[in-house]
């Protein structure tokens, strides 16, 4: 992130304007709505800037600048059609340490202005670093068409009471849980009807009872899907934002972790081979205890919390420490990596079943009914199978699934890294070992592997540069 947005309080605020044409007319127009004094220089001004002088909001001096025009400014816009004067202005701006802008040249710029949803006292400001304006635009639009222009009352009605609730609520926490309910709520509808009487009643009884409840914790158990932050659903997007407190796995994409609250604590509680953060006994009792301290807690995990992913496990501590909860289902891996892929999980031509499996090592064994995986029109899926593949491949063979089987190791699914190698269940291992097959991978086995270069539609060329005849 090259430019931090950051707001600046105008009350006090000295702004220079150089130019007065109708580029300079629009900051002048967005100065305008802000608290800060406003001076313009140019030897000559267009009607917009006219007619903005008349309404008493700016001083406009028509002569030349001057670098005197710099004294006891702190934010500069340059918008002349002289660059080297444009040119000239930075520099003496810069060694002087004024924020200066210097309009449709960002490497002249100090600073750049956004594209600002003006909803006062909420304001939103974008910016794409000057690199898409209208990609800007377009998100601009969209926001403006979501954003009720009636939103500000609801800013206007947090104002009034804010001393109120800080006043009445000891903590961070609970302020923000109670802000929470009243902006997800009937106290907002009546806010954005105009009840404001009724609001006002609503506002006084939901303030007493967070009085008199206190704060109780809570724990979300959300599966963030193999890898696409776009899969996550809309419950598990709502429900990361009220987090105080994110316990989360390795498989999870850092693209999700910045869908998080931004100034939730976040834990990281990552598996790998044989190097666990936190054992799964620790993980549990971690959960509870935050959720104890009236904190919402997040426990995020990849794909599915029900599939292999010891939510059950969780959960259960908690229902034993009368602790409450949501399971919040994600995509699981095998839906998401054959969707991806372009392998479908059953076909009327294929399989009319499919079985999910883990090829988790212990022992250095697996221990599955091998007899119940090698059955006629059926896809198996192996989760965690990377490190037992020998081990998989050889077990499936002895109990009777052809050599010839098709067979997929999908890794990285749903995401830009995704890679998918096809061969057959003889030549599983050595097909790992050649593309040097990391996890996360998932293993697909049946005969709708042979969907895969007809269907494949994500990342098409990495898939078919992957497959070995």
């Amino acid at each position: 992130m090259r430019y931090f947005p950051i707001f600046i309080d105008t009350q006090e605020l000295n702004c220079l304007v150089v130019g007065a044409g109708e580029v300079a007319a629009r900051k002048v127009e967005l100065l305008e709505k802000t608290h800060a004094s406003i001076k313009v220089v140019a030897p000559w001004a267009c009607s917009t800037v006219l007619k903005m002088q008349e309404s008493g909001r700016i001083k406009l001096i028509n002569r030349e600048f001057e670098e005197a025009d710099l004294d006891n400014r702190k934010v500069v816009f340059v918008a002349t059609d002289n660059s080297e004067l444009n040119e000239q202005i930075h520099d003496l701006a810069t060694s002087r340490g004024i924020l200066v802008n210097v309009v449709d040249n960002t490497p002249l710029c100090k600073f750049i202005t956004p594209s600002i949803i003006d909803r006062s006292p909420i304001v939103i400001a974008m910016s794409s670093g000057g690199v898409a304006p209208v990609l800007l635009r377009y998100l601009r639009q969209k926001l403006e068409s979501w954003i009720p222009a009636k939103i500000a009352r609801l800013g206007r009605f947090s104002e009034k009471f804010r001393e109120q609730v800080k006043n009445t609520l000891d903590s961070v926490t609970a302020r923000r849980y109670f802000w929470e309910d009243v902006l997800d709520g009937p106290i907002a509808e009546q806010i954005l009807n105009g009840n404001e009487n009724a609001a006002d009643e609503l506002f006084q009884d939901k303030l007493n009872e967070h009085n008199q409840a206190g704060s109780e914790g809570e724990v979300y158990l959300i599966g963030a899907g193999p890898g696409d932050p776009e899969l996550l659903t809309f419950k598990a997007l709502r429900l990361m934002q009220k987090a105080d407190v994110v316990v989360y796995d390795r498989l999870v994409s850092k693209e999700i972790m910045e869908m998080v609250r931004r100034d939730a604590e976040k834990i990281d509680a990552g598996k790998k081979k044989s190097k666990h953060t936190l054992p799964q006994e620790d993980i549990n009792s971690l959960l509870a205890s935050e959720a104890k301290k009236g904190k919402r807690v997040v426990r995020l995990k990849g794909g599915d919390p029900f599939i292999f992913g010891r939510g059950g496990e969780e959960i259960q501590t908690l229902v034993e420490q009368n602790i409450r909860f949501q399971v919040v289902p994600g995509i699981t891996a095998a839906s998401g990596a054959s969707s991806y892929a372009g392998i479908p999980l059953t076909h009327r031509d294929h399989a009319q079943s499919v079985v999910f499996a883990t090829g988790h090592l212990k022992d250095n064994s697996i221990n599955l009914d091998w007899p119940a995986l090698v059955q006629k029109n059926q896809t198996v899926v192996f989760y965690m199978g990377l490190t037992g593949l020998s081990i998989i491949q050889e077990k499936l063979m002895e109990h009777g699934m052809s050599p010839n089987m098709p067979v997929a190791l999908v890794q990285s699914a749903t995401t830009a890294a995704q890679r998918v190698v096809t061969g057959t269940l003889d030549q599983a291992q050595k097909l790992a070992e050649k593309h040097d097959i990391k996890p996360p991978s998932l293993i697909i086995i049946g005969t709708v592997v042979n969907l895969h270069s007809d269907l494949s539609w994500f990342n098409l060329e990495q898939n078919l540069s992957s497959v070995i005849e």
